[in-house]
Formats: structure tokens, sequence, C-alpha cells
């Protein structure tokens, strides 16, 4: 007998080999992932236990970004390596502050895209396209992106907890150039990075274990992620800890780490082109 396949799992679907996209829904707590994905994670949490923890800061760190984004008056999202939908969805927050709000997310997962589809059936504002980021050319080309977003105004581009699945052979710097120069003057990148300087020793352990996944991993240094956003203005607090991008007070006063960023092994910031 093989694996069970679940309705909801398009028949293209590979269910042995893990998925980095459905091994971030199972960090957290979601349930759209497989046998072999649960399996992978959890070697990843012996490597890094602050996993979860990386991952919820994150979303955190989304809605704090996306909702200061709208509230300047952005109301274009292109969301690239979005993965798997879950609560606190882009446009769900972006809607919230601006009815009007347009927003594309891009995965090439094919089980965060089938149900991107479904969560996104009866909102004619927001779309899900099954692309990879790193060919930015289709990815801007693509009819549904088009579509969607005005490229003559501002667009919000976002790339969270992505471009550490990017080696530095695909030339993850040029991709990041090439998604700016597309977009308007006036528009914004939202990023967060895995970082490997807090723990350089045990780099080793979770790039191993990617190795076995749909992507490999690569964490970087706070300099070499500083040199991916060249070209992006960084606002204040510029590249910065994940929960140390504007957070509400309340944030880190429930921290169950006690705001000690070297458990979130992430940086993050938003920048504006000029």
């Amino acid at each position: 007998m093989g694996t069970y396949r679940p309705e909801w799992a398009p028949d293209i679907i590979d269910l042995e080999t893990p998925s980095a996209a459905r091994m971030y829904d199972y960090y957290l707590g979601g349930s759209h992932n497989f046998a072999a994905d649960r399996e992978l994670a959890e070697q990843a949490l012996k490597a890094w236990p602050e996993t979860p923890y990386m991952c919820r800061a994150n979303r955190a760190f989304l809605r704090r970004a996306v909702t200061f984004l709208a509230e300047q008056g952005v109301d274009q999202f292109l969301d690239l390596g979005s993965g798997i939908p879950t609560s606190g969805n882009v446009h769900e927050i972006a809607e919230s502050v601006l009815p009007e709000a347009r927003t594309v997310y891009v995965d090439c997962d094919a089980v965060a895209y089938a149900h991107g589809r479904a969560l996104l059936a009866d909102d004619p504002q927001a779309t899900y396209v099954q692309a990879d980021l790193r060919d930015p050319e289709s990815v801007l080309s693509s009819p549904e992106v088009t579509a969607q977003l005005d490229f003559s105004r501002p667009v919000a581009v976002l790339m969270l907890m992505t471009l550490h699945f990017v080696p530095d052979s695909d030339d993850p710097a040029g991709i990041v150039a090439a998604y700016r120069q597309a977009v308007a003057p006036g528009s914004y990148f939202v990023f967060s990075h895995g970082t490997n300087e807090y723990r350089p020793a045990d780099t080793g352990g979770i790039t191993k274990v990617y190795t076995q996944a749909s992507h490999g991993i690569v964490p970087r240094d706070r300099a070499r992620i500083q040199e991916l956003a060249a070209g992006w203005e960084l606002l204040e607090p510029g590249l910065t800890d994940v929960i140390l991008w504007r957070p509400e007070p309340s944030e880190l006063e429930d921290d169950p780490l006690g705001g000690d960023v070297t458990r979130y092994s992430t940086f993050a910031g938003v920048g504006r082109s000029s």
C-alpha cells in the first residue's frame, strides 16, 4: 500500500519528497503536510529547536509590515514564495485597511497553489499563481499578475522567509534587483531571512536536513542579507531582528523567550524604491 493521499492533495504531488513549504506549515501547527514533511521537520527541530518561534515571529512581522504599508496608501501586494495559506494572510490584512487592495500570491508548491486558489475563489481582488520566484520575467509577465497589478503604480513586493531557499548560484541579489527594476518608484520591499549569525557552529546541521527537502536552505549573516536588499532604502529601524521591527509593546511583553533575539535567528526589513 502507498502513502495515504488526502482528498485535498493534488494527484501530481509527490507525497514522499518533503516540501519546504509544507514543513513551514507544520512548524506553524497547520494540517496541510504529509508524513515525509513532518518527519524531516522533526529533524530540523532537533538542529534548530527555535524554528517554530521563528515562523510565528515571521507571521507577526508580516502583519505589522503589511498593515503599515496599507496605512501609507499602498494597495498592491505581490507575495513571492507565499507558501500554504494560513490565518492572517496578506490580502486579509491589506483589505482590512484598504478594502480596494489587490494581492497576488506566488509559490511553486502545488499544495500551496491548490489551497490558495480555493481560499481566494470568492475574492476577485486576490489571486494565486503557481510559479517560481527565481524567474522574475515569467512571474511578472503572468496574465494573472498583469491582470491584478498595475506596475505603473507602487507595489509592495514581499519575500518573507524565502530568500534563504535561494542558493548563491541562483543569484538571489539579482533576483531581488529584477523585481525592484520592474516596479514603480515609491514601491516597497518587505523581506525576512533566516540567519546563522547567532549560531554559526550549528549551521551545518540545519543545512544538512534541508538537503532532503524540495529546497535547500542557506542561512546568511547580516552583511550578506543586507547586500540582497541593495537598491532599496531601508526604513527605520533598518535591517533588524524580526521581533524588533516596529513591534507592538504587548508583543515583547508576551514574548515567551524574554526578547532573546538570538532565539529567533531571523533578520527582517522594509525598503522603499526611489
